[in-house]
């Protein structure tokens, strides 16, 4: 009895497994293949488009006499200044769709990493939403990025 029991288990998780491959297979069937040739030309003119905007910054910040160091700190600045505020006004998920990576990559795409999920948990508080969820996708970034940096420091210094 215990036997058959095991049998009938063994069967029906065969058939689910069975199932969900065959599944798997009927919807990467209907599944619309990607344009890539349109992805990368998308991501290769917004990406480009962004840098040229912030190209355009330094130069007037640089024009105006800032130092070039002052200069790439205002920019950068004002960069996430319009990413964040693209983001809110809802611009940026449109701009993403259609540049992929190429929004993505650009110090524009960290502002909309940190503005997206806080205005997505807004509704839940300050505290337990927008505070709590807003370094969800940038966080880790942070995180990984601040101990690169120590350790790359204490190499530096035991180096010297």
């Amino acid at each position: 009895m215990a036997n058959e029991k095991r049998l009938q288990e063994q069967i029906q998780l065969e058939a689910k497994t069975f199932l969900a491959k065959e599944y798997q297979g009927l919807v990467n069937q209907i599944k619309p293949k990607p344009d890539l040739r349109r992805n990368i030309v998308g991501a290769f003119l917004v990406g480009g488009l962004i840098c040229l905007i912030g190209q355009i910054f330094v130069s007037s910040f640089s024009g105006r006499g800032l130092s070039q160091e002052d200069a790439f700190a205002a920019t950068a600045a004002v960069m996430i200044f319009f990413g964040a505020l693209l983001t809110g006004l809802g611009i940026y998920d449109n701009i993403a769709k259609f540049a992929g990576a190429g929004s993505i990559v650009p110090i524009t795409g960290f502002a909309n990493s940190i503005v997206s999920p806080a205005m997505e948990f807004k509704r839940e508080g300050f505290v337990f939403g927008l505070a709590s969820k807003l370094f969800v996708i940038a966080g880790p970034v942070l995180a990984y990025g601040f101990i690169t940096s120590v350790l790359i420091g204490l190499v530096y210094y035991f180096l010297q």
